[in-house]
This record gives structure tokens, sequence and C-alpha cells, in this order.
């Protein structure tokens, strides 16, 4: 299922082994290689770690709900996981970015995401079109496919391809009639078989 990746900011993460509440969503960590979402940090007053963090493999289910765990053992600190550390020093975070083509012209700046629930990949990016530009469109999505490269200031997206002229016709009136036969083709009799 597509949802826009805000809506996991605040969300709850509930505990089987209790029944209830055990933390609240702060922010995605994101890798910016992939797109993937690996973990979300997490903030409570019963958890002893700071930063707290919830790796997607730890995660159940995503329901209505909330992110379902099976208890507070599942909350991890960046220094736990060394792979997991890495990513969450870069503090890579897509909302903000500047996005532009491979030919620098500016496309806007990121104001949201998609993400697929199932992977927890970010499927597309909401982008705000500058004032100029957004008199005919107000915002662009593009789809991870798009996307060519990512650095520290900005997403770098295909340019658009050139879309082909139209030819005109200098005589009036002449189309190919598709019932006409034309001198090129052969009749064949059907009763000379």
């Amino acid at each position: 299922m597509l949802i826009a990746g805000s809506r996991l900011i605040n969300a709850p993460v509930m505990g089987l082994q209790t029944g209830s509440e055990l933390a609240r969503v702060r922010g995605a960590v994101i890798d910016p290689h992939t797109l993937e979402i690996i973990a979300y940090e997490v903030a409570s007053p019963l958890l002893n770690l700071h930063p707290s963090l919830l790796r997607i493999a730890d995660v159940r289910e995503f329901s209505d709900i909330g992110l379902i765990i099976d208890s507070s053992d599942e909350f991890v600190s960046p220094d736990d996981i060394i792979k997991l550390g890495e990513i969450y020093a870069l503090h890579f975070a897509p909302i903000g970015m500047h996005v532009v083509d491979e030919k620098r012209h500016k496309l806007g700046k990121v104001t949201g995401y998609t993400i697929d629930t199932n992977s927890f990949i970010i499927q597309q990016l909401n982008v705000k079109r500058p004032w100029l530009q957004s008199l005919n469109d107000t915002e662009l999505l593009i789809h991870r496919t798009q996307i060519t490269a990512i650095n520290d200031d900005e997403i770098v997206v295909h340019a658009r391809a050139k879309l082909p002229e139209p030819t005109n016709h200098t005589s009036r009136g002449v189309y190919n009639n598709p019932f006409r036969k034309h001198p090129q083709t052969e009749h064949i009799d059907p009763r000379q078989n």
C-alpha cells in the first residue's frame, strides 16, 4: 500500500506483549543510496536510549493503530548496529532538498514523499514548483526511477525528453484511404487458390 511518509510521523508504536503504546515515531532514517527507510527514530519517556531507533526489520505490521512490534526490546541505539549508525549519522532528509534536472534547471523543493508499506521504500517525491513555474504546475510527482543522483544539497532527475515536433503537410486533402488499393500491393483473387 502506498501512503504519504508524513502519515507515519508521530504514529504510535504498539507492543504485542503489553498491548499498549511504547513510543511515538519522530522521524525516518533513510538510506540516500536506495531511498529505503531502514529505521524510525522514536521517543518515549520510558526509553533509556537517546536516540532510540526502531529498525523496519523489527516491525511486525503497519496498521491503522500504528507500527506494531513484539516488545520494547526491539528499540536500539545507532551504535548497536554499524550500518544503521553510519546511515543515521548522515541525517539524510529529502524534505526541503532542491530538485534539479540533468541540465541544471531548478524544478523545485521536496515537500513530501510516498512510501510503499510493504518494502518501506520511497516511491515518489512531491516537489513544490518555484513561484513562476507554479503558475502552470503547482506540484510535481517524481518517481524513484527518474532520480539519477542524490548529493548533500540536491536531487538530480532525468531531463525531460524532447517531444517530437509536429510535421506540417503542404498539400491539403491528402490522406491514406485504408480501403483503397495501393499500387504496390498485388491483388490476389481468393477464387484462384
